[in-house]
């Protein structure tokens, strides 16, 4: 017999988040690039930031042709991603800056970091954008999903510190409440 799946956040209904979920405006909206296989994943927090951006898309796929990532890609769009030696120089948009308080569209990549590269090697115009990046210590609260890159965060997290940054007038910090609740079923899951 098969598991009752909420079909808002496509969780099995004891481990469903849904009452956390908060509903957030925003000026920047917010178009994330999700892999296929992270679909599917169940600690997919690119659609739990999806659920709770009033302005926010989410199209999953691995690449793109150029003319939809095109359409997609409003004039003012910046990727959020880190500087990496391997991508091309651009600029970088940073808070309180002119870029950022013309920015209308922040990118995401939501997949694993290997798989992130290659979407980034497989559609040329993401890595031409400006970048949002941090810097710092980062830590991460998602206890039961490991990055293979130190100093990373979880798709949410990175969206909540980058639009408080970028949309400082916001209450981004909200986004968070899902992904908490999802971390301390799972736990709680765990020691069962």
């Amino acid at each position: 017999m098969s598991r009752e799946i909420c079909p808002t956040c496509q969780r099995p209904l004891r481990m469903c988040y849904c009452s956390a979920l908060v509903h957030i405006p925003s000026r920047i909206k917010v178009l994330i690039i999700q892999h296929p296989q992270e679909q599917k994943h169940p600690f997919n927090t690119g659609r739990m930031a999806h659920l709770c951006l009033n302005n926010s898309e989410l199209v999953v796929a691995e690449s793109l042709s150029e003319a939809t990532l095109r359409r997609l890609l409003q004039p003012r769009s910046a990727l959020l991603y880190p500087s990496l030696s391997w991508l091309p120089p651009v600029q970088s948009v940073e808070p309180d800056s002119p870029q950022s308080a013309a920015l209308e569209q922040l990118v995401v990549i939501d997949a694993t970091w290997r798989k992130s590269k290659k979407m980034l090697h497989l559609q040329p115009l993401l890595q031409q954008l400006p970048r949002v990046s941090f810097s710092g210590e980062l830590e991460s609260n998602y206890q039961v999903r490991k990055s293979s890159m130190a100093n990373s965060l979880s798709t949410i997290e990175s969206i909540a510190l980058a639009m408080q940054e970028l949309q400082p007038d916001g209450d981004f910090g909200r986004l968070l409440q899902p992904f908490e609740k999802m971390v301390s079923l799972q736990l709680t899951g765990m020691q069962r």
